[in-house]
């Protein structure tokens, strides 16, 4: 097994890597709209939160050698399900491959989050 780690998405807040590859699959640990830059929350509601967390997911899967069309599965946290909606129409952007998925709602994510996405991706 191998650890991925990139400078650009935001480092683990907790005992855990950014993603981990085992064979020829990648496994991402949950992303949460930080700026990796500054390590901050994003301002904004769920649509800058969402494209935030898919701009960090993308940046680990291309650590990782990957890309968002080699995603074959994501889960998708959010805080309230009623923005499902506008999730959706921010996600569709990124993930265009149409992965499986699973999405549930009112949960509490850390820092305050309003979203929070992790996924398995095939590595060539």
């Amino acid at each position: 097994m191998k650890n991925i780690h990139t400078e650009n998405a935001p480092q683990a807040i907790g005992p855990y890597t950014q993603a981990k590859v085992t064979g020829n699959l990648l496994y991402t640990s949950g992303q949460i709209p930080i700026d990796p830059a500054t390590g901050e929350l994003v301002s904004g509601g769920i649509e800058e939160q969402t494209r935030r967390v898919c701009e960090n997911l993308k940046a680990v899967l291309e650590a990782a050698g990957a890309s968002l069309e080699s995603v074959v599965k994501t889960n998708c946290f959010l805080k309230d399900i009623g923005d499902f909606a506008a999730f959706n129409a921010v996600y569709a952007e990124y993930f265009t491959g149409k992965p499986a998925r699973s999405c549930v709602g009112g949960l509490q994510i850390p820092k305050g989050a309003l979203v929070e996405v992790e996924l398995i991706a095939e590595l060539s």
